[in-house]
């Protein structure tokens, strides 16, 4: 979980923001390999990790997954990375409502679209609600049929 600050070298309401984040997430979720707050260097940086802070989960650990702060420097890496060619950027996805919401950029390229779709047929493969009925209900389907059949 990344900050400005390493394991509670800053005191400011940000960084113990992301130190509260970590405590909620071991709470639930105690077998979870997380750690910070930290900074990205020492993320990725094993040596530096081991030691000044072995104390840390992710000591000789692959990091994965980086947890941003808030959505703006979440946002701004994102889009650094994705124009430097670094990484495949795929998202945004928002979770926590009753089903994810895929979202394509605009200028999106075929791999973006490719990937994206890729992720929303696992998120639907997932789904407790038979395909048929979801189909059935929708709104968009409906309007969809109705189109259609008076295209005919």
């Amino acid at each position: 979980m990344l900050s400005y600050s390493n394991f509670g070298s800053s005191n400011s309401p940000e960084a113990r923001l992301v130190a509260e984040a970590r405590k909620l997430i071991k709470h639930k979720m105690p077998s979870l390999i997380v750690d910070g707050e930290m900074q990205a260097s020492v993320a990725f940086n094993n040596e530096l990790m081991k030691e000044n802070y072995p104390f840390c989960e992710l000591v000789d650990q692959n990091v994965n997954t980086l947890i941003f702060p808030n959505l703006a420097s979440g946002n701004v890496t994102y889009n650094l990375l994705k124009e430097l060619g670094t990484a495949d950027a795929i998202g945004p996805i928002l979770l926590g409502l009753k089903k994810p919401v895929h979202i394509l950029q605009l200028g999106s390229s075929v791999r973006s679209i490719i990937n994206m779709a890729l992720i929303a047929v696992v998120d639907a493969q997932k789904s407790k609600v038979p395909t048929e009925e979801i189909v059935q209900k929708s709104r968009w389907w409906k309007r969809f049929r109705k189109e259609k059949s008076t295209d005919i």
